[in-house]
Order: C-alpha cells, then structure tokens, then sequence
C-alpha cells in the first residue's frame, strides 16, 4: 500500500503540475500520440526496457482525425506506425530494445529508430531502473503539398526534401509493484534539419515525459489500472492523458481514457491465445474540443505479443551395458 506520505507528495506534484498547464504556454507538441500509452511505455522512457523479463513485440497503427480534410480538400490526417521490440539479460539485471515510429502528418513525414538500454536494480520490493537510447531521427517536406499563403521565390514548389541526425533520450523508473512512477526526456540534443536549406532551421524540441500508474486487485481476478501521462515541449507547453483500465483474468480489460482539452476514448483489450501471450488491443478516440480543425474520430490498433519460454528441462536417461553403468 501507498503510505500517506507518498500520497501527499504524489498530490504536490500533481498540483505543481497542473499549476504549470493554466499558466504555461510555448511550442507545440511535436512527437507522436498514443492512446494506448499505459501499454507502450518504452516508446516514451527508455528504463522500460526488459523490465518484465522475456522477449515482447508490439506493433501498434493509429489513424488521428480520420476522414479528414484541408480546405482545398486535400487529405492531411496523421498517420503512424510503432513498432517495440525488448528483451533482457535477467543474470545482468540489463534490459534492451528497439522502438520504430513512422509518423506522416500531411505534408511532412518523420522516422524515428532508436536501441534502448536499461539496468534494473532491485532493492527489496522496489525496482530503480536507468535507461537511456541512441538513434536516428529522419524528417522529409514533401513541398509540392505545401499550401503557401505568401510564397518566397526561393521556396521550391515540388519535390521532397529529406534531413536526418543522431537523437538521444534518457529516463529513470521506479516501480513498487503496486505502483510505478516514471520521468523522462526524449531528443535531449534537439537535433535540427534544414531540408536542404542552409537558411532554414527546423529543431526538433526536447519533450519531458512524467509517467505515473497504480495497480490494485479490487475482487478476485479483476485487476484495475489508473495511469496518468503529463507530457511537455522543453517545459514550456504541457498537456496530459488520463485513463483508467480493468482487466479480467488476464483475459479481456476494458477503459476509459481523456486527453486534456482534445477527446475522450474508449479502450478496449483481448487476449486471442490460451496462454494470454497474443493480446488485441482497440482505442476510440472523440475529439470533444477544436472540431472546427479536426475530424471528430480516431482510431487506434495494436498487437502485443510475450514470447513464451518453451525451453525443457533435459533429463538424464541411465545407460546400461553389461559392465557399465552410467
């Protein structure tokens, strides 16, 4: 159980937090978004890496404010694609992994490929964990989608335009077991790209992540699930997601979820094998604020998959011959 100190410094923090949101404004969020964040932790602090033991895999589609349109009507809803994969060295306490995101949001178009690395230390029930990633970060500008109010001459009209550079993250985990909290910093180098043009400057900003999630088995095999995710662009813009999740048996889980002044979403979880290793995973998203810019709808598919350990242990079989036995 949470000690009521922890529950109050947990409060501070919330509080601190939330102050910084109504009073705070700056640069737009500019990494991808997941409904389904409480299942791809690693994609947003890299000390998630081999935390559960095993090799897992996810693959993960979202398709943000779908059926929408510009007012030309060209298309331009985003689009992207995670893909995880992590394993551990359980004798070293070290875990790793490799995160894939393809994100095309209208004309512009990022790929980002990053290997993780953790040490998980444990200290009684509590687990510390340090995890940092090294990567490449590609960006592309498609011009001949660009609608240009005042166009320049120098400016081209067609053609795509492709920059790439190293990007680094870090974070820090600390998990109880009935609970877990979580901070880290994606893009610490803020890498910039200039798309062939020396003139232009176009950096990829630092974003903070703070990770928080409590686990509680209220009656029998019904697990539930809080979590919250504040996130913030070099600690001037923040926005945050809540959701809460109930499993059964390990089974079928359903939820809620809110992203603060965008949608509400609904999350629903299935496991299609016996041994629960490959789950179903579905979010759908309303966008309750900013309709006039956005589609109202988005939608969001995922796969995980856990490894299952098929190693058998050998037994020795006794050979027999007339003068030896072994």
């Amino acid at each position: 159980m949470i000690q009521s100190s922890q529950w109050k410094c947990i409060f501070s923090l919330a509080v601190v937090f939330c102050f910084f949101m109504v009073t705070t404004s700056g640069y737009a969020q500019q990494d991808a978004q997941f409904t389904q964040y409480m299942y791809n932790g690693m994609y947003y602090n890299p000390a998630f890496a081999g935390k559960e033991g095993g090799f897992r895999f996810s693959a993960l589609h979202r398709s943000q404010w779908a059926n929408y349109s510009t007012s030309t009507g060209a298309g331009g809803a985003p689009t992207t694609q995670l893909i995880t994969a992590q394993g551990s060295l359980d004798d070293k306490n070290i875990g790793y992994g490799l995160t894939i995101v393809n994100d095309q949001i209208g004309a512009t178009g990022n790929l980002e490929i990053n290997l993780q690395g953790a040490y998980h230390k444990k200290i009684n029930r509590t687990t510390l964990s340090f995890g940092g990633y090294v990567g490449m970060f590609s960006s592309s500008l498609d011009y001949g989608e660009l609608i240009v109010v005042n166009p320049e001459p120098n400016l081209p009209s067609a053609g795509t335009e492709s920059s790439m550079n190293l990007n680094f993250g870090a974070g820090v985990l600390l998990d109880r077991g009935d609970y877990y909290v979580g901070l880290s910093s994606r893009h610490i180098n803020q890498p910039e790209f200039d798309f062939g043009d020396g003139g232009i400057s176009n950096p990829l900003l630092n974003h903070s992540y703070l990770m928080f999630g409590y686990r509680f088995r209220p009656i029998g095999q019904l697990r539930i699930e809080p979590s919250f995710l504040l996130k913030s662009v070099s600690l001037n813009n923040f926005s945050y997601d809540v959701s809460v999740i109930a499993t059964h048996q390990n089974k079928i889980s359903g939820g809620v979820a809110f992203r603060g002044d965008e949608s509400v979403s609904l999350i629903l979880g299935y496991s299609l094998l016996r041994d629960n290793s490959l789950v179903l995973g579905y979010s759908f998203d309303l966008v309750v604020s900013g309709l006039e810019a956005k589609s109202p709808t988005s939608h969001e598919l995922m796969l995980r998959y856990r490894l299952v350990d098929v190693s058998k242990e050998v037994q020795r079989v006794i050979q027999r011959t007339p003068r030896f036995r072994f």
